[in-house]
């Protein structure tokens, strides 16, 4: 059995109050005896002033909130999913990049957000993830607290050929951390989980950034466990920041994915 924890935050327009924020939660969540806990998408900045965000974006090795977190994992020895932090890559370009770090402290790996979140809401909201961040070309599995895990960010739920991907390849449980906007989350957060997890037999972790944030975005919280049969298994019921439970019994998905075989039957065709 393997206990998850996921980490709701609310996180501040700075990489120094984001860590304070984040890390007494990331300890609640062990001292509970979670020893894989996940943490939501752009856990170490929520800036919505490009200008800003930019000034102070840094290389991974170097942002405090990542160095900061690693080094609580190995203090705690858990597993950690720092869901995602905004950090400049080699070239200058910055990523929205996903961690797993491993209970010494290193990262053992790393994914880029694919799915860049360019829409316009009908509420008159617009986003262009494209235009700041540069989206990433490969999926990632990677083993973790004696399960594969694969991983993902917020938009990429909206695209089950990437979750059928890192099923096939071997993911049991699927981190999808995520900073959704509120007129979304309250009317697909949840079902568009419950899909992924039930079209590829595994678990769903959704850890949320949730509430009113003081660069004046809203987010959906409501962070949520799903299992591979499509049950949640905990969730928040809020978004306030606070961490919640679960355990997963692994030799579910083996059991999902003999009982409907979706994986295996679905066959190459021709497109209209």
């Amino acid at each position: 059995m393997l206990k998850i924890g996921l980490v709701q935050t609310r996180t501040p327009a700075s990489h120094d109050a984001a860590l304070a924020h984040t890390a007494p939660l990331v300890r609640e969540a062990a001292a509970a005896g979670a020893t894989l806990i996940v943490t939501p998408e752009c856990t170490n900045i929520l800036q919505r002033d490009r200008a800003k965000l930019f000034a102070v974006l840094a290389p991974a090795e170097s942002d405090p909130v990542v160095t900061g977190l690693a080094a609580l994992a190995e203090e705690l020895g858990v597993w950690l999913v720092i869901g995602s932090a905004l950090v400049r890559r080699e070239d200058g370009k910055a990523a929205n990049r996903s961690f797993l770090v491993a209970p010494n402290g290193s990262v053992s790996a790393s994914y880029d957000k694919i799915h860049m979140f360019d829409v316009d809401l009908p509420n008159g909201e617009r986003y262009r993830e494209s235009s700041a961040y540069e989206p990433g070309d490969r999926a990632v599995v990677a083993s973790a607290a004696g399960a594969m895990l694969g991983l993902t960010v917020c938009y990429d739920m909206r695209f089950p050929p990437l979750y059928a991907a890192v099923a096939r390849a071997g993911a049991q449980v699927i981190t999808v951390p995520a900073a959704f906007t509120r007129p979304t989350g309250e009317a697909h957060w949840e079902v568009l989980l419950r899909a992924r997890a039930i079209e590829t037999g595994s678990f769903v972790l959704a850890a949320a950034q949730g509430g009113f944030h003081e660069d004046g975005r809203g987010t959906w919280g409501h962070s949520i466990a799903v299992g591979p049969w499509g049950e949640v298994l905990a969730r928040i019921d809020h978004d306030e920041p606070g961490v919640v439970t679960a355990d997963l019994d692994l030799d579910a998905v083996s059991k999902a994915r003999a009982a409907v075989p979706a994986l295996g039957n679905a066959r190459p065709f021709a497109a209209p």
